[in-house]
């Protein structure tokens, strides 16, 4: 699996960005949101229980993601097809404000190193990547757990600080000096 301070793969991927069927889907690269902070997560698979609950949780932080220039990405290894009929048909994620990659060909998962070789799916993976498309932070749960956004919302606060932040620190505290 990748991890910090490793480049982000290089993808082009379709992407599930509205219902509406004349606009619902887009390609997007590396370059759609060059020079922006990434929060980039995959879950295992549309139409299941614990991933609409994580999908929803960061959607309902994600002005707090782009208030920090940050684009979240979301993503499995199902189609636009499939994206766009769950989100389509599932209460919580009707009106979705992030884009949903179909990495059919499992490309991105495989790159990233985090394709589950039991399952054949992406791990609940998430990665945040800065504005050079460097990784600066990996969090990863096992298939039954599903992830906290407001951790990675705080991690994202702390990178950003480019200071040393303590255990537990949120945005607004001290950071620490070197001495």
């Amino acid at each position: 699996m990748l991890s910090v301070g490793e480049k982000f793969p290089q993808f082009k991927l379709k992407a599930t960005v509205s219902n509406d069927l004349a606009t619902a889907f887009t390609d997007i690269s590396n370059d759609t949101y060059a020079r922006k902070w990434l929060c980039v997560f995959f879950y295992p698979k549309d139409f299941t229980f614990v991933c609409p609950t994580e999908i929803s949780g960061f959607a309902q932080v994600n002005s707090q993601f782009q208030d920090r220039d940050c684009q979240i990405l979301t993503g499995s290894v199902d189609s636009e097809f499939v994206h766009h009929a769950w989100r389509t048909h599932h209460q919580d994620l009707n009106r979705l404000p992030f884009p949903m990659l179909a990495d059919v060909k499992r490309e991105l998962s495989n790159a990233l190193g985090i394709l589950d070789k039991n399952e054949g799916v992406a791990q609940r993976a998430t990665f945040l990547v800065d504005p050079q498309g460097i990784i600066r932070f990996v969090y990863v749960t096992d298939l039954s757990v599903g992830r906290n956004p407001a951790e990675v919302l705080r991690v994202l606060d702390a990178l950003q600080t480019d200071e040393l932040c303590p255990c537990n620190w949120s945005q607004g505290e001290e950071t620490l000096k070197a001495a």
